[in-house]
């Protein structure tokens, strides 16, 4: 199974995390060095939730934004 919304496709994506040192030119320094740049993932809050679908409850993996949003009806 795929961590991925079954609404909206919502899914992991992929970054950077970039690490830097020194003081910014802005607040006086000679500015900002890059130490290190490592790959990063942003991972979506999937919840599984009991969702009525088609007038039958079936379970879903959800993003929390689309049970939020009212997208879905929940079952209980």
């Amino acid at each position: 199974m795929s961590r991925a919304c079954e609404v909206c496709g919502k899914k992991t994506t992929a970054g950077r995390s970039i690490a830097r040192r020194g003081l910014p030119k802005h607040k006086g320094g000679v500015g900002l060095k890059t130490t290190g740049i490592t790959k990063r993932k942003f991972k979506p809050n999937i919840q599984r939730v009991r969702a009525i679908i088609n007038g039958g409850v079936r379970r879903v993996r959800v993003c929390t934004s689309c049970i939020r949003s009212g997208k879905i009806k929940k079952a209980g």
